[in-house]
Order: C-alpha cells, then structure tokens, then sequence
C-alpha cells in the first residue's frame, strides 16, 4: 500500500461520505460544482463573443493571392 494511506482508508467502499467529515466533504464538492457551473455561465457569452470576433478578423483580412 502506497504511502499516506492510513489503516481507515478501506473502511470506505461504496459509501465514502459516510459521519460529519463525510457531509463536510460532500459539501465542499457541491460548492466547487455550483461554483464551475456559475463560472461556466458568466464567461460562455464571453467566449462566444470572443470567437466571433476572431471569425470576422479571418474573414476580413486580405488573403495573399
């Protein structure tokens, strides 16, 4: 066994968010996700705009014969 796993670490299997520190991990992960999915949400119309932009720069730039 690897390093830094301790004698509980197979006492998880199917359920890993089991007692307090288990409500605690799984809060902490809800909150990173809403975080990611608002984070998504802000800055997609900035990345559309931003690829549109980039589109019309490719197709008003003259073009070498």
């Amino acid at each position: 066994m690897p390093r830094g796993f301790g004698r509980g670490y197979r006492r998880y299997g199917l359920f890993p968010f089991r007692g307090v520190y288990g409500l605690i991990d799984l809060l902490f992960l809800i909150g990173i996700l809403y975080f990611l999915v608002k984070l998504f949400i802000v800055a997609a119309p900035y990345a559309a705009g931003l690829l549109v932009l980039l589109l019309l720069r490719e197709f008003l730039r003259p073009r070498p014969f």
